[in-house]
């Protein structure tokens, strides 16, 4: 997959920013998130979501 896909966002994303990229709703974001289907880091409340974890989820789900 093209490296720039997604250039403007940060490397680290939020909830808004995968809704925006996928666009999908925030319910659709949190079942990703906990079915670990879009790898992250969980701190306390709040996720840690790397950029490259949205590319692979994508790579993948085209993939098959």
């Amino acid at each position: 997959m093209n490296k720039e896909i997604f250039s403007e966002y940060d490397d680290i994303l939020s909830i808004e920013d995968i809704m925006e990229m996928l666009h999908i709703g925030k319910n659709t974001v949190y079942s990703l998130l906990k079915n670990n289907e879009i790898r992250n880091l969980k701190i306390g409340k709040r996720y840690i979501i790397p950029k490259q974890s949205v590319i692979n989820f994508i790579t993948a789900v085209t993939e098959n």
